[in-house]
Parts: structure tokens; sequence; C-alpha cells
């Protein structure tokens, strides 16, 4: 089964997406957006730059643990990672939304 975005409403009423690769992980989840357009330009824009390796700015969260962050090319970031317990995790997240994101069909769940 191949990647997909799930487009949804969250309980503060906001658009959000994630990107849920083949096994049904979710391995991108984005900020919250008032307006479901602006939350579909976002997966627009994740699928655009998902193949670059120079959009991922590869980090730690403050307990230490490798994380990502997917940026456009305005520098802003479009989706984050969870949490892995390694680099190499981190490395094989990111080989993930490379390779799910630009084909990824889009599950509107917000209609």
């Amino acid at each position: 089964m191949a990647g997909k975005f799930e487009l949804y409403k969250d309980k503060a009423g906001e658009y959000r997406f994630r990107l849920k690769a083949g096994n049904g992980e979710t391995i991108l989840a984005s900020e919250g957006y008032k307006q479901k357009a602006s939350a579909e330009q976002g997966i627009a824009s994740v699928r655009k730059n998902a193949p670059q390796d120079e959009r991922y700015e590869r980090k730690a969260t403050t307990s230490g643990k490798p994380m990502f962050n997917l940026k456009a090319t305005n520098g802003q970031v479009i989706g984050t990672s969870e949490a892995y317990s390694s680099e190499a995790a981190r490395e094989n997240g990111i080989t993930s939304v490379k390779n799910n994101a630009p084909d990824a069909k889009l599950d509107d769940l917000t209609a």
C-alpha cells in the first residue's frame, strides 16, 4: 500500500494533515491551519519539497531524541516528524517521506 495524506480537523477546529506510510504509521504531521485551502497548500508544498534532502532540518527534541522538520523554500516548517530512537531511524523516516509524499493520495476526512 502506498502512502497517503490525511486531512482532518482537530479538536480546536483547525485543519491539519498527516502523511502516513504504506504501513499506516504517521511519518510527518502539520501545524494547524485556520482555512482548509491553506492546509491543502501545505500538502502541495510537502509533495514539492519532500524529494529535496536540503529541505530537511535534522535536529533533536528537548529530551535529545532525533527528529526532523521539513521546510519550504521560504524556510517555513511544513511538516514535523515524530521523535526517533536513533539517528538511523530518523534517516529511515526521511527516506520514507521522500518516497511517499510526492505521489501520496489525499484522504479528506473533513468532508
